[in-house]
């Protein structure tokens, strides 16, 4: 699903660092990347530049941090306080439902953790996941 998105516009570079094993549903996490993944790549792919999609992860204060940080066409500062509710979306209609960032909220919420959101417009997107590494209690 993801390489679809991405395969013609954007160059993905990763800097995977040394992060613990955290307990968490691995498939809920990888959905939540994944849906940062695809936004990142659709946000990429307007205006015709080059896409970069940056994905980092690694240790900070006892946590796991990841980020997903785009060159694309940013957030402006008056939706970046709506990003996470349900059916709030900037893509234009008939793309997306709204729905992706709110249960990624949801699901890293319920792994204990939070996400964050720096966004400037027309200069791209960080999205920024942080993860304990202490055991949360988690729905299998």
């Amino acid at each position: 699903i993801v390489w679809n998105e991405l395969k013609y516009n954007v160059v993905v570079e990763t800097n995977y660092g040394e992060v613990p094993l955290v307990q968490c549903n691995p498939g809920q996490i990888e959905q939540v990347v994944m849906n940062l993944l695809v936004n990142a790549g659709q946000a990429c792919g307007k205006g015709g530049k080059g896409g970069k999609i940056q994905v980092n992860t690694e240790l900070f204060d006892d946590k796991v941090r990841i980020e997903v940080i785009d060159n694309g066409q940013g957030i402006s500062q008056d939706k970046l306080n709506k990003i996470f509710d349900p059916f709030f979306t900037t893509k234009p209609v008939g793309v997306g439902t709204g729905l992706g960032l709110s249960i990624s909220f949801g699901i890293i919420q319920k792994h204990g953790g939070s996400i964050e959101v720096e966004s400037k417009e027309g200069e791209g997107s960080k999205f920024t996941i942080y993860l304990p590494t202490e055991p949360a209690e988690v729905e299998r």
